[in-house]
């Protein structure tokens, strides 16, 4: 996957760089059709803001945000709000497929 970030107003330490992409990579479990991400990191009034944007192929983008005191608890809160859209997401997908009549039990008449 790949991972866009850009700053606003702040600069962004290696550490944390690192481990945005350590952590959307794992996202990719969730839903194994995760093509990019865009992550923006934000200071504003003494808050530090993270949001993201996942692009998944085929299908509506997910996005999600977190605040806190510092970057990396931002950073934390936003992963644990996508992975759990993610999850809800792959729950709500339906089998569509007709089952095989073959194999039903046959009629008790």
């Amino acid at each position: 996957m790949r991972v866009q970030i850009a700053a606003r107003r702040c600069d962004v330490p290696d550490a944390v760089r690192i481990r945005t992409e350590e952590q959307l990579e794992k996202l990719s479990k969730y839903d194994p059709h995760l093509s990019g991400a865009e992550v923006t990191f934000e200071i504003e009034k003494h808050r530090k803001k993270v949001e993201a944007v996942l692009k998944v192929h085929r299908d509506e983008p997910v996005v999600a945000g977190g605040e806190g005191e510092e970057f990396r608890e931002a950073l934390d809160l936003m992963v644990d709000r996508l992975a759990k859209i993610l999850r809800r997401r792959r729950s709500l997908k339906t089998d569509h497929k007709a089952k095989n009549l073959a194999k039903a039990d046959p009629l008790v008449e």
